[in-house]
């Protein structure tokens, strides 16, 4: 992991559930806009959607790993 993603998760462990859901629902927000830009060909960092993709799982993974404990 590089520091930027180890720093994300760090900070993301500090949070309760309903943060974490906030993010989530935030996170699927900025996805579906980089989506529609991309569809009309409006997004210069593609390299964008699949970053946000995997946050989207960092999330959901620590959700899990919080309802688990």
């Amino acid at each position: 992991m590089t520091v930027k993603i180890k720093t994300f998760v760090d900070e993301l462990r500090g949070k309760s559930v309903e943060e974490l859901n906030e993010e989530l629902v935030a996170a699927k927000k900025e996805l579906f806009n980089l989506r529609f830009q991309n569809a009309t060909n409006q997004l210069d960092n593609t390299s964008r959607i699949k970053e946000v993709r995997k946050n989207i799982a960092r999330i959901q993974t620590l959700i899990a790993e919080a309802k688990r404990a």
